[in-house]
């Protein structure tokens, strides 16, 4: 199988490659400058390196990308930065998600493209009318004001919802919801959910990236757990420790 990844180069992105190799798939990555991958990825044989912009790239250019390939993974984000969280383009997410959903649709492949975005926990799936505080609507409404990449996710996730839907020839989706975002250095027990179990706002769960790469990669390759997690949005939170009897 041959995947294609968005946002190669973050921290979440580039283990998401490692969790494709290890399950012996062949990658592509989209990044603007090769020299942000480690050297591992780059000389890998099953690596295939195409640097641009994903915005940058024209329709016919994005097609030669996608084809061929079982899957899409988008671990596109906002930099942590004043130019990442303001400055353009805005729409970084849900542009590229349109734009290679887009690609996808004219490369003619004979069986659906799965498509797995990364989003967050902090964004609804209005599909399930998903019960949030009053309290968490007026910070969520900030958000919307305030910081731009929270309504990239919104609108990424939402084409994905609405424009896609759940029935498409050519497409399939899940959008993938991590809370809390960590840093460890290895897979551990997570757990998943329809819905969030707890407000990404005033009690937020934590996953680690290298969880959220694993899932992504596995509903990738897992065809049981792609039927099961299709047309959803998932959300995943690192598993408490277990006491020691």
């Amino acid at each position: 199988m041959t995947v294609l990844v968005l946002g190669a180069t973050g921290a979440t992105g580039r283990l998401l490659v490692q969790q494709l190799l290890d399950r012996n798939h062949s990658v592509r990555v989209i990044v603007r400058s090769a020299a942000s991958l480690p050297e591992s990825l780059t000389s890998h044989a099953k690596v295939s390196v195409i640097t641009a912009s994903v915005l940058d790239l024209s329709d016919a250019e994005l097609a030669e990308h996608v084809n061929e390939c079982s899957a899409v993974a988008s671990c596109l984000g906002h930099n942590l930065t004043l130019k990442g969280l303001f400055g353009r383009p805005r729409r970084l997410v849900t542009e590229a998600t349109r734009r290679v959903c887009g690609a996808v649709k004219a490369s003619g492949e004979a069986q659906p493209v799965k498509f797995v975005l990364m989003n967050t926990a902090g964004n609804s799936n209005r599909d399930l009318e998903e019960r949030v505080s009053f309290a968490q609507r007026i910070v969520i409404g900030l958000l919307r004001w305030l910081l731009p990449p929270h309504v990239d996710n919104e609108q990424a996730a939402d084409f994905l919802r609405l424009e896609v839907g759940q029935n498409h020839a050519a497409i399939e989706w899940a959008a993938v919801r991590p809370d809390g975002l960590t840093n460890e250095e290895q897979v551990t027990a997570y757990e998943l959910h329809p819905s969030p179990t707890r407000s990404a706002i005033f009690n937020a769960g934590s996953t680690s990236r290298v969880n959220v790469a694993h899932f992504m990669a596995a509903l990738i390759s897992d065809e049981s757990l792609w039927q099961a997690w299709r047309g959803q949005m998932p959300v995943i939170y690192n598993s408490p420790p277990q006491a020691e009897a």
